[in-house]
């Protein structure tokens, strides 16, 4: 008899299933992919049903369902926190026990009736051994340190593991309130972002500015002998206010925080500005360059502090802040560690393929299985149901079969913009050629078109180029070390210099691109896409960005395909090997 295990992440941001078959992942897909809300949080209903149906079993059938974090542990951490923190805490605690104590505190209940399992069946692993097991078990190596940095499970912010065999040991955390992700964070929120979403902003914000302001925020983020890091809490407002994570204090030391939506025009884009408006933007990049500069110096101190504690040539990575490509890059480039391996979806979505593991290898003691290689574990709709969908819709689909990655190659060579899904959706945040907007990369105008009437997103974000594997080191300099975050476009580093004019669209204005290396073997319609380009044009990569509009989930079926394409400057949409062309 199989042994069915059910991971389940929500209640946060990126409630997210996957479903294990004796170890081996069958499907793993987030919640927003089915409801359409970004990072939705609530109990992820509808992924588990599909995620089952998948399987062709029924809850009946799961051995055991588990949830990717101790909720009582984390109560006791917010209520512990709001009684330290009082009377400052006075707004946020009734929010919390508003939360807590009608929903969240009696997770098991909600959990047996929500997905119909039997309580005994309800297990619950601790948040960071959660994000541990995701980075350890997934990777190909035996042996290995493991690190994991976010905002903050039940107590931890930061944790360092001992991966062997099929076995994690803790070795050290860092605990509440003092938190790296929660840090970056407060600096997002600063620079006028949303938080949970505006990260990936302020590492495109940082490339146009200089760490101007390290000795001011020196003084808010500090790294300690020990190998463990701490920020100022008299300077910060996230472990007792409701809504404001940063004081006064980080205003007086870098300047009023930038209001949301102010046009960013900073000294390397200036545009029609004026000579004020852009110092104040050149103010709001030097912000994010030195934020970013000390996040990357602070993973490196946890580095070479795990080198230190744990030994061996290989670091596992997960949690939020292992979202951070740029900082990814320069562990691999400088870090103490011949081997990198960050789990595709390493925020909170992937704390259920953990939780899953965890229980596989660690609670029941099998052996290690398949490393994951692979992100298309997502939801997936048979061809001839996206068919009836775009006819119904009016769509007048043609059928290009198995020509369809030569014939998106060949539209992409004529300047066209081109939507593309295949397959079954990415498991993690990163479109990697099942769901996305593809583009010609070699001229810059390209990456502001796509910008400005496809994506309608900030003018001054970059775009990844998507890359054969064969030609990966012939256009980008990617360390040894990142060999496995690039599979996963989780690594962010230069493109080399007699490249850079060939790939105007998708070479930041530091040089950089957090590139995707494509593999013929995992990818294979996606890489002849693109090695057909490069027979077409002489370069081998393209322009690869989520498959989704600003501020929206990316595509999971033909039906939110056709609905971000009649609503974007698109011009063609592949659908599992059928063509629409816009009109």
């Amino acid at each position: 008899m199989a042994t069915w295990i059910l991971g389940v992440s929500a209640l946060y941001h990126d409630a997210a299933v996957a479903l294990l078959r004796d170890g081996v992942v069958v499907a793993a897909v987030q919640e927003e992919r089915f409801s359409r809300l970004k990072h939705d949080a609530a109990l992820p209903v509808r992924a588990a049903r599909w995620c089952m149906a998948e399987a062709g079993i029924g809850p009946e059938d799961l051995d055991w369902l588990v949830f990717y974090e101790k909720p009582l542990r984390k109560f006791e951490r917010i209520l512990s926190t709001s009684v330290a923190t009082f009377p400052r805490s006075w707004a946020s605690f009734p929010r919390q026990m508003h939360a807590w104590l009608g929903d969240k505190l009696w997770l098991r209940g909600n959990l047996c009736s929500t997905f119909g399992v039997r309580p005994e069946k309800v297990l619950f692993c601790e948040h960071h051994l959660s994000h541990a097991a995701s980075a350890f078990y997934g990777s190909p190596h035996d042996n290995a340190a493991v690190l994991c940095v976010d905002g903050v499970g039940e107590w931890a912010t930061t944790s360092l593991w001992r991966g062997r065999g099929h076995t994690l040991e803790p070795v050290g955390e860092v605990r509440w309130p003092h938190s790296l992700g929660l840090y970056y964070s407060a600096i997002t929120a600063h620079l006028g972002f949303m938080v949970n979403e505006g990260e990936f902003k302020v590492m495109g914000m940082a490339a146009y500015g200089r760490p101007r302001f390290d000795p001011q925020l020196a003084q808010l983020l500090r790294l300690e002998a020990d190998g463990a890091f701490s920020v100022d809490l008299d300077a910060f407002r996230w472990h007792w206010h409701p809504t404001e994570a940063a004081g006064p204090r980080l205003a007086e030391l870098v300047g009023p925080a930038r209001f949301p939506g102010t046009p960013f025009t900073p000294e390397l884009a200036p545009g029609d500005a004026s000579p004020a408006q852009v110092a104040e933007s050149q103010r709001h990049a030097d912000i994010a360059a030195t934020a970013q500069r000390q996040v990357e110096a602070a993973m490196l101190h946890l580095a070479h502090h795990a080198k230190a504690q744990v030994g061996g040539d290989a670091l596992c990575l997960a949690g939020g802040v292992a979202l951070n490509s740029v900082a990814n890059h320069r562990l691999a480039a400088q870090g103490p560690f011949a081997h990198l391996w960050v789990h595709p979806a390493p925020g909170d979505a992937g704390g259920a393929l953990g939780a899953a593991w965890w229980v596989w290898h660690q609670v029941l003691g099998h052996p290690r299985g398949a490393v994951l290689d692979r992100a298309d574990l997502g939801r997936s709709t048979p061809r001839a149901r996206s068919k009836d969908w775009l006819d119904d819709l009016g769509a007048h689909p043609v059928d290009v079969g198995d020509e369809a990655p030569e014939r998106a190659a060949a539209d992409l060579a004529a300047g066209r913009v081109v939507g593309w899904l295949e397959g079954r959706c990415e498991w993690g945040p990163r479109a990697l050629g099942h769901r996305s907007i593809l583009a010609d990369p070699r001229e810059a105008q390209m990456r502001d078109r796509v910008n400005a009437h496809v994506k309608y997103r900030e003018p001054f974000r970059p775009f990844a180029p998507s890359v054969i594997a064969a030609a990966a080191g012939e256009w980008f300099d990617i360390p040894p070390a990142a060999a496995a975050p690039a599979r996963f476009m989780l690594s962010t580093g230069p493109v080399r210099g007699d490249r850079r004019e060939s790939l105007g669209a998708v070479t930041h204005v530091d040089g950089t691109a957090r590139v995707h290396v494509v593999d013929p073997e995992t990818s294979p319609a996606y890489h002849r896409l693109i090695a057909h380009f490069g027979e077409l044009t002489g370069v081998p990569a393209v322009l690869n960005t989520s498959f989704n509009l600003k501020g929206e989930p990316v595509v999971a079926t033909a039906v939110d395909a056709m609905a971000t394409f009649v609503r974007s400057g698109l011009d063609v949409l592949y659908v599992d090997g059928y063509r629409v062309e816009s009109r």
